[in-house]
Order: C-alpha cells, then structure tokens, then sequence
C-alpha cells in the first residue's frame, strides 16, 4: 500500500500563501488534495496526472491554488495563494493507481489516503 505524509499546514491570514507537499513511499500516480471544514463533508480541491500535463480544479481555488508535483521525489506539490478563511479546513492528499489515471474529481477513485495537516487562515 501507498503511504502519503503531508506537511505545510499552519496558521496564516488572510491574503497569504501556504504551500502543502505530499511525500509518497510508493510511486505516486494521478495525486489529489481534498479539503474537510468543521461539520462539513470532505470536498475535493485539485488533481494532477501522473505527467502533469492534465489537471483539475475546484472552482472556489481556481487562479488561486496550483498543483504541482516532482515525481523524481514522489511528491506532489499545492500552493496556495490570495487565502481567504472560508479556506481554512484539514487538507489531505491521496493517490489513484495507473499510469495513465486521470486527475478526477470524485473521493471513491482514490485508494490511498494521507493523515491531513491543518491549514488555519484567520481574518
């Protein structure tokens, strides 16, 4: 099994930046991060392939996240800019199988799953 650690989270206010990394023990195919408020049910934010030429974003973080990755590191990379506090949740990442697996959307594609790391965004 693919095991993923986050890092990066913190407290920091409104109109900062953060970048979260998840580093994968095992090759890291199409890489995700999704995000869980308080009362809230988890809610995808980005996706990316395995080649970084395709990727996806969750309209609330478009022009303001990007992801990235470096897979001679087995890491995935997301930057976060322009935070606002309706960002602040527990982010996690997680891995989908196949080499030509595409950067969906949906919770159910992925297998494998990080701890989360909080990010805090105060106003």
């Amino acid at each position: 099994q693919v095991q993923l650690v986050e890092s990066g989270g913190g407290l920091v206010q409104a109109g900062g930046s953060l970048r979260l990394s998840c580093a994968a023990s095992g090759r890291y195919y199409a890489g995700g991060w999704f995000r869980q408020a308080s009362g809230k049910e988890r809610e995808f934010v980005a996706a990316i392939s395995w080649s970084g030429e395709s990727t996806n974003y969750a309209d609330s973080v478009k022009g303001r996240f990007t992801i990235s990755r470096d897979n001679a590191k087995n890491t995935v990379y997301l930057q976060m800019g322009s935070l606002k506090p309706e960002d602040t949740a527990v982010y996690y990442c997680a891995s989908k199988p196949g080499l030509f697996a595409t950067p969906s959307d949906s919770i159910y594609e992925y297998q494998n799953w990080g701890q989360g790391t909080q990010v805090t965004v105060s106003s």
